[in-house]
């Protein structure tokens, strides 16, 4: 049996993993899958999030586990997994990063997103009055995050989505080869994602060279539109 902790992307909550949770416990595993601070159903202000409390939030639940577990983190996700590893690198077996920002140390989210000009996101980013957070427009969230997704699933995420805090986005990330560069990571890219564009993708897993990579033919959420494609990968590894 091995221990999955799945940290959700921007703008989402531990409740986008609910199609995936119930598969992996079938196969006997642990699965968590917990709304980072502010986000969810998590109600720490806006104002008190940053890159450090995710990561510590993460940490205390390995702490927590009796063994290492796999981390998989999505899209923003990436960013956390990668924190928590340099924190607390033999807790973590294997650090997943699905369509995630693997980043290298000295670089935030908001740069190497800048980087790439063909995203849906950022052209439709909507930043509150006192920059403290973002949304994205409602009319292009199905085609930047969910185009082969099913419509009650769209229709969740409309309802669920909360504000994203900016100042983690705007952090850069901080890894040394002697902590993090030691826990194995694993890379699925999604070749229909229009969030984080397969280029921008691969520029980052060739910048960061990772075990593996492995290919789903998805928008920038399997696990809302394949599921079980998404658990076999994940057991498979």
């Amino acid at each position: 049996m091995s221990t999955y902790i799945f940290v959700h992307g921007a703008w989402h909550g531990g409740w986008c993993w609910y199609k995936v949770v119930p598969l992996l416990e079938r196969a006997g595993h642990r699965v968590l899958a917990p709304d980072l601070p502010s986000l969810g159903k998590d109600k720490t202000p806006v104002s008190e999030v940053s890159l450090a409390l995710w990561a510590e939030h993460l940490c205390r639940l390995l702490e927590a586990e009796r063994e290492p577990a796999v981390l998989v983190g999505h899209s923003r996700g990436g960013i956390v997994i990668s924190e928590a590893a340099e924190r607390r690198p033999d807790k973590v077996q294997t650090l997943v990063y699905l369509s995630a920002f693997l980043l290298r140390s000295g670089e935030s989210l908001l740069q190497v997103a800048n980087e790439d000009q063909t995203s849906l996101v950022l052209p439709n980013l909507v930043v509150a009055d006192d920059q403290g957070s973002c949304t994205v427009r409602e009319e292009a969230l199905r085609d930047a995050f969910y185009a082969d997704c099913p419509d009650e699933d769209v229709t969740l995420a409309k309802l669920c989505l909360a504000p994203e805090p900016m100042a983690p986005l705007a952090t850069p990330v901080s890894v040394t080869d002697e902590h993090f560069g030691r826990v194995p990571r694993v890379y699925i890219e999604c070749l229909q994602d229009r969030a984080i564009p397969p280029a921008l993708q691969k520029r980052m897993y060739t910048a960061m060279p990772c075990q593996k990579v492995i290919t789903m033919d998805t928008s920038h959420s399997p696990f809302f539109s394949a599921p079980q494609a998404l658990v076999e990968r994940l057991l498979a590894l």
